[in-house]
């Protein structure tokens, strides 16, 4: 070939080197390599490609009998193998080459510790070694080059290369490893590249890259020669991994080891056994990409890691079921839906992103959890399936999100934890159904759909309709959230009838509260010390299958305000009242919805709401009371007519003017009584006398003056008693009128 020389080259044809029975002609001692190279007079001319450029010694189609001994020799030669067979693996340690390349060779092993090398290594186009590659602490000026080449481990790993230093890349696109990959502590200038690769070792690890070293993309893709995509079967692990721009498996299969190199630790509940990927304590400056078909069949597993940029799982597939899970709301008739899983699929505790999630469409079957997560961006999940029946689908307590964590259409087999939850702007889960809810592990009492406690959400949450309506089948519980703006669950349908509790909002502080819901809620449903000043509701909310708590619920206004002259929705409303409260009489609600129409300037309907939570009183008295059940309800039925309870003094009023004028005939038509004092000479009066009955602490001086018989007497008892009761009940309403604060 033009600008090379080639050793010893004769007719013979072009040798299979991975044949197992070379021919004769193609045999060459190992040793003839190095000494004709150092003798050129012995028939090898060496000729550089360019000026200033290593001399090139290439040998083709020759069967390599005998050592290859480069060991601890500076050979300042470039070393090309083409289509050669090694008797014995070469010996290059300590060695100080120009380089060294073997394309489509068989090799048993190659022996490179220490090697030093001003240029690429390389094993390429079909180079197969059945051995280890040792290139452990290895320094490569050029790039590391296993593009194509099929490496078969013998005894210990297939490639070692334990702290190799590369001032280039790793390119190894198209590379068949069976066997572990051992690349701990590797620094490579460049980028990392496993394009297409298939790393095999299902009894441990696929490749061991503890501390590895990228400085600049860490790709295990799709080989865009080819389209095939990278394959594991074995771990990956990259704890303490360092890249200096994006980690990509964009499009990656993998899957777990089937044997563990060590038991799992009864006292970590949070080792992952059937861990796919393991990277802990990574830290990726660029992005991190396991989407676009990525598939994983055991745990992705990224904990205490930071990402400069985003996190990419849209349309990634996380299945722990063994391909047993449907991703789907309703299955075969007969078919029990597997769940919960034991292990989780993906695991980020403690992991920091700086840019956002992307996991629009993904489908995971196992655990998502998402601890002590902070996310500087915005966290997608719309149309994901999440499954872990009977289990937590995903756990995120205290987990941090800058921006919103929209899961709108999300569909979840499971259980979400978010407690403690910070959320920068909006959660939406609009059109949402979360089905199948965990258990405690303990009692195996439901856990909630939904758990939001003292989470924080900047702007709104919404747990509305969108596409569908939203759907919880277990408890919604947001126990004392703040969500700045809005809660909204506007045609959201809670609880399944077989949780006691649909919705337990008890402490909740926000904005706006939408209650206007698509169904009854099944099951209870807690507002109490919850405090929002605009309330949107509909009867269906009231209706609720269990009772609905809300003591010391508190809201300024509703969305749609009362009209003064509308008593119709008044009524209603206060039906709804008893309805949600199951007929059980509590104050608070009564005394709530007066203050707020107080509040609107609507004071008849005020006084309207508060004659009737003492009318729910006194039936509740009654109910109580045994033998004073009939005077109770007689009090009750005199009070609410006569005074409205003291709410309506005008109404009193009138009735002291009625006894007034009933009082003053009686007196007139009856003889003229006599007089009890004979010092002072007054003259008979009906009028004041009855007024003087009447009126209480005022004294015009008829009623001591005169001394009624008979049925006169019992008659001026009845008013004395009858003006005590409506003097004051008028004396009340009108220093309320005159306060406005009651």
């Amino acid at each position: 070939m033009a600008g090379k020389d080639v050793l010893d080259e004769q007719a013979g044809g072009v040798l299979d080197p991975h044949a197992p029975n070379p021919p004769a002609w193609a045999r060459m001692p190992a040793a003839d390599v190095v000494r004709r190279a150092a003798e050129p007079d012995t028939g090898g001319v060496l000729r550089r490609r360019k000026p200033n450029i290593a001399p090139v010694v290439r040998v083709a189609d020759r069967y390599l009998v005998g050592p290859l001994d480069l060991r601890a020799v500076e050979f300042p030669y470039l070393l090309e193998f083409e289509r050669c067979r090694f008797e014995q693996p070469p010996d290059l340690r300590q060695a100080r080459l120009a380089g060294v390349e073997f394309r489509d060779c068989s090799l048993p092993g190659l022996q490179g510790r220490n090697l030093r090398s001003d240029n690429d290594v390389q094993l390429v186009s079909g180079t197969v070694v059945r051995g280890t590659v040792d290139l452990t602490d290895g320094e490569i000026h050029g790039s590391l080059v296993l593009r194509d080449s099929t490496l078969v481990a013998v005894d210990g790993p297939a490639l070692h290369a334990d702290r190799l230093h590369l001032v280039g890349a790793l390119l190894a696109a198209g590379l068949a490893a069976h066997g572990e990959i051992r690349i701990a502590g590797l620094r490579s200038g460049g980028n990392v590249n496993f394009a297409g690769a298939l790393l095999d070792n299902p009894s441990g690890l696929a490749m061991n890259a503890n501390g590895l070293h990228v400085g600049g993309n860490l790709h295990f893709t799709i080989d865009p020669r080819t389209g095939v995509a990278f394959r594991s079967v074995g771990q990956v692990f990259l704890p303490s991994a360092r890249v200096d721009s994006d980690f990509s498996l964009r499009g990656a299969q993998l899957s777990p080891r089937r044997e563990h190199s060590r038991p799992v630790p009864p006292d970590d509940p949070f080792f992952d056994p059937n861990a796919a990927l393991v990277a802990d304590r990574s830290k990726v400056d660029g992005n991190v990409n396991l989407d676009r078909g990525f598939v994983s069949t055991g745990t992705i597993r990224i904990v205490n890691a930071h990402i400069g940029g985003s996190l990419r799982l849209a349309h990634a597939r996380i299945d722990l079921s063994g391909g047993q899970e449907p991703f789907v709301e309703r299955v075969g008739a007969g078919a029990a839906p597997p769940g919960p899983y034991p292990d989780r699929a993906l695991h980020l505790d403690g992991t920091e992103v700086r840019g956002g999630i992307d996991a629009r469409d993904m489908r995971v079957a196992g655990q998502t959890r998402l601890v002590d997560v902070q996310v500087q961006g915005s966290v997608l999940l719309d149309r994901a399936v999440m499954s872990n029946r009977g289990g937590d689908a995903l756990e995120g307590r205290r987990f941090t999100v800058g921006g919103n964590l929209d899961g709108r259409s999300l569909l979840v087999f499971g259980s979400v934890l978010l407690p403690g939850a910070k959320i920068g702007s909006n959660l939406d889960l609009r059109g949402s159904r979360l089905l199948a809810p965990g258990r405690y592990p303990r009692d195996k009492s439901p856990k909630p759909s939904l758990d939001l406690r003292v989470a924080h959400i900047g702007r709104d949450l919404v747990c509305a309709d969108g596409d569908e309506p939203f759907s919880a089948h277990g408890e919604v519980r947001v126990r004392r959230a703040v969500v700045s703006r809005e809660l909204n669950f506007h045609g959201a349908e809670l609880g399944n009838g077989r949780n006691a509790v649909a919705l337990n909002a008890f402490g909740v502080q926000t904005q706006e509260l939408r209650l206007d819901v698509g169904a009854p809620p099944r099951g209870r449903v807690d507002l109490r010390h919850l405090r929002c000043a605009s309330l949107s509701d509909n009867e269906r909310f009231w209706d609720a299958h269990g009772r609905i708590e809300l003591e010391d619920f508190r809201y300024d206004a509703l969305a749609t305000p009362i009209e003064l002259d509308d008593d119709t929705e008044v009524m209603r409303r206060l039906r709804w009242l008893r309805q949600g409260m199951r007929e059980v009489y509590r104050p608070g609600p009564y005394d709530q919805f007066a203050a707020m129409l107080r509040a609107c300037g609507n004071e008849e309907h005020a006084a309207a709401v508060l004659v009737e939570k003492q009318r729910r009183r006194y039936a509740a008295l009654a109910e109580g009371a045994r033998l004073a059940r009939p005077g109770i309800q007689v009090w009750s039925w005199l009070q609410r007519w006569m005074v409205g309870y003291g709410y309506r003094p005008t109404r009193a009023l009138a009735w002291l003017i009625a006894f007034l004028v009933l009082g003053t005939v009686w007196f007139a038509l009856i003889p003229r009584p006599h007089e009890a004092n004979s010092d002072d000479h007054l003259v008979w009066n009906p009028v004041l006398y009855t007024l003087d009955l009447l009126v209480p602490i005022v004294d015009f001086g008829h009623k001591n003056k005169w001394t009624v018989p008979g049925a006169s007497q019992w008659i001026s008892a009845t008013l004395i008693a009858l003006g005590w009761i409506l003097a004051t009940t008028v004396a009340a309403g009108i220093t309320r009128m005159l306060r406005r604060t009651s």
